[in-house]
């Protein structure tokens, strides 16, 4: 395979730096250090994006989308994170949008899609449920037909960012009697709608990330259903398969490393040198580096590989990878700060993923909430065991 992109590449590449570099600089720089401020920065990002073309670049062209290679798109992925660019919100650009603009009717694109793209509508996700986890499509969650509304009952969990939605997209069972794939739709409704409930969850490393989601008789208007009733799990399905595209991560892998080296630059050993010139480090941060070069590489031939539009099951391999190697540089960076990094705010709403008032550095002291958090990647998106499974199959034909 060729190996270095072509001028025209990186002609692309220089144009979205520009872009890129409208973002306001302290932003970016809370970006990088894990402090941002939601729901504001995530916003402000999506609005200066969007005014340049480049927030929904996935979706159809009829739909404000780019119609862009395999390769550019890597691109893309790689120098947001390299910007230290906040990821946009999944729900907006790489879940519902998607889905609105394929199966939507022509009043619900003109409602939902501008809005959406530009972040008017902050979106969640409810799909599992507290017994409907990898088996998604055991899901109990009811809407009952009543005139011009469904009314729904039930119970979601692990709802992402919940706290600041505006609406929620969620799949519900709309024909008991169906086999479990057949009888499930997808409605949209806004999250302040009577009879909604939104119960935070608090995480390991402190934080107020998920949520709980409790429906009690909420009534939503038929005209809310996305597609046809009891089609959810297609479009359920198709959102899946948007949200694990870029899951590897490599540019965001790539700046923890180099955070990494940068900091071990810094820090003088017991021998007198840096712990950078310390030969167990360095062999373990250059063996994260090859592995993370090798993961690129596959994923530019995937990526090239993809030009028909089809997805290539070695997608999984990817997401097995890249969620591991992202635990790697996590933990790497943890163990660089040693001791530095044991204190922590205290365990309240207002405190989550704070610093103490002690002299250990900012960075240091959230190394180990971050390390925390980020067990996390190899569950969401399909858990590595599901990818295993899928390159056991897809991949080596076992």
């Amino acid at each position: 395979m060729q190996l270095t992109f072509s001028p025209e590449e990186e002609a692309f590449r220089d144009e979205l730096r520009a872009i890129f570099a409208k973002v306001p600089e302290d932003l970016r720089r809370r970006s990088e250090a894990g402090k941002l401020n939601y729901p504001d920065d995530l916003v402000t990002t999506t609005r200066i994006l969007n005014e340049h073309g480049v927030a929904t670049p996935g979706w159809p062209v009829e739909a404000g989308g780019r119609d862009w290679t395999p390769i550019q798109s890597h691109i893309y992925r790689e120098e947001m994170s390299l910007m230290h660019v906040p990821d946009l919100l999944p729900f907006n650009v790489g879940m519902i949008g998607p889905v609105i603009a394929q199966f939507g009717s022509p009043e619900m694109k003109e409602r939902f899609l501008a809005k959406t793209a530009n972040l008017d509508i902050w979106w969640c996700q409810g799909f599992s449920e507290p017994e409907a986890g990898s088996d998604l499509a055991s899901l109990k969650t009811r809407a009952v037909r009543d005139g011009d509304h469904y009314i729904v009952n039930g119970q979601k969990t692990w709802t992402t960012l919940g706290q600041f939605a505006d609406w929620i997209f969620c799949l519900v069972r709309t024909d008991p009697d169906a086999k479990k794939q057949a009888g499930i739709s997808m409605l949209l409704f806004p999250m302040d709608t009577p009879g909604v409930e939104l119960r935070p969850i608090q995480l390991i490393d402190g934080s107020f990330e998920v949520n709980e989601v409790f429906f009690n008789d909420v009534r939503v208007p038929v005209e809310n259903l996305v597609g046809e009733e009891n089609e959810g799990w297609t479009q359920a399905k198709f959102l899946l398969g948007n949200e694990r595209s870029g899951i590897a991560r490599v540019g965001y892998t790539k700046t923890k490393l180099a955070k990494a080296k940068e900091l071990a630059r810094q820090i003088t050993t017991a021998s007198g040198g840096t712990l950078l010139e310390d030969p167990l480090f360095a062999a373990r941060l250059a063996e994260l580096e090859n592995d993370l070069l090798a993961l690129e590489m596959t994923q530019l031939r995937v990526a090239a590989s993809s030009a028909d539009g089809k997805p290539n099951p070695a997608s999984s391999l990817l997401k097995l990878r890249g969620s591991q190697l992202q635990q790697d540089a996590m933990e790497l960076l943890a163990d660089i700060a040693g001791a530095d990094s044991l204190p922590v705010a205290g365990l309240d709403a207002s405190a989550a993923n704070g610093t103490a008032d002690v002299t250990s550095p900012e960075w240091a002291q959230l190394s180990a909430p971050t390390y925390l958090n980020y067990r996390k990647v190899s569950i969401y998106g399909g858990s590595s065991e599901v990818q295993r499974q899928i390159i056991d199959k897809a991949v080596l034909g076992l």
